[in-house]
């Protein structure tokens, strides 16, 4: 069914600390821009703040970077926070949470007992055949209402994208299975070089087709760094963060010198982990 819309689900991962009117932003702009090109459908936001183990400087406790991104998304009809990555004990890789993200789209649907099996990949595209693994379903007669699995998508401003190109901090296997199998959603500021970033890496350039690049045209230069700035310096960031997440933090005190010096001349979790597997 050609008017039949591809559903799309976002997934935003990120150290959250704290959510900001920036990261809620987004979700609105890549919401828009799938609605605009008639052919998908966005039926959720999920953000997932990074758990404790990620050891970034200024990281404050899982739990308040939760409690934050919930009360910033009561509001919303579509976005939601997903606790899991947040309470692992270990720092996971962001490809895990997206599995994880995807299965429980592909468990939570009847339809799919035999799909499971197969990873999902852009509608149209040639799949070599594997002998009889997922051939057998490919009736003829198939019943037409089997829904499929939304796709879920990775959700990201430029900097994550351009981070694919820091050493050590991502292996490159796990970029290649998220642009092939799930996609990103990068929102770039009008003009920025994110078009010339994908262009001069050749697994990107590959893959482009699995790529949005959202431009923001209001743009919203607000970080969690520059929040955090400001709260250590006593300065109002009223109209930044959402209203319940100002009354939170000040209600805790949450961000001061001190907490800002957290994890600090810890090695982040992925240099640690990526670069111990590069000696093997």
């Amino acid at each position: 069914d050609p008017d039949k819309k591809t559903e799309v689900v976002l997934l935003a991962c990120g150290s959250f600390n704290p959510i900001t009117n920036m990261h809620l932003r987004l979700f609105e702009l890549a919401k828009d821009y799938f609605h605009e090109t008639g052919k998908y459908k966005v039926i959720k936001g999920i953000i997932s703040p990074v758990g404790d183990a990620y050891k970034k400087k200024g990281l404050i406790s899982a739990n308040h970077r939760v409690t934050m991104a919930k009360l910033a998304t009561k509001n919303s009809d579509w976005v939601e926070v997903d606790e899991w990555e947040s309470s692992q004990s270990e720092w996971m890789e962001t490809l895990k949470v997206l599995r994880y993200q995807h299965q429980k789209f592909l468990s939570s649907d009847p339809t799919n007992s035999l799909q499971n099996a197969v990873p999902v990949t852009k509608p149209g595209r040639k799949r070599k055949q594997e002998p009889n693994r997922h051939e057998p379903i490919k009736k003829k007669n198939q019943a037409p209402d089997i829904k499929s699995v939304p796709q879920v998508k990775l959700l990201c401003g430029s900097d994550m994208l351009e981070s694919f190109g820091i050493p050590n901090l991502w292996k490159l296997e796990d970029i290649t299975e998220i642009v092939e199998n799930h996609g990103l959603v990068c929102i770039s500021r009008a003009g920025s070089n994110v078009q010339q970033f994908i262009y001069e890496s050749d697994l990107l350039w590959r893959h482009r087709n699995n790529i949005h690049l959202v431009e923001e045209w209001i743009t919203n230069d607000i970080s969690s760094t520059k929040i955090r700035r400001a709260l250590r310096r006593g300065q109002s960031i009223r109209y930044l963060v959402p209203d319940v997440v100002q009354e939170y933090i000040e209600k805790h005190n949450l961000y001061s010198p001190e907490s800002e010096d957290r994890n600090a001349g810890v090695v982040l979790a992925p240099l640690q982990k990526n670069k111990s597997d590069s000696k093997n």
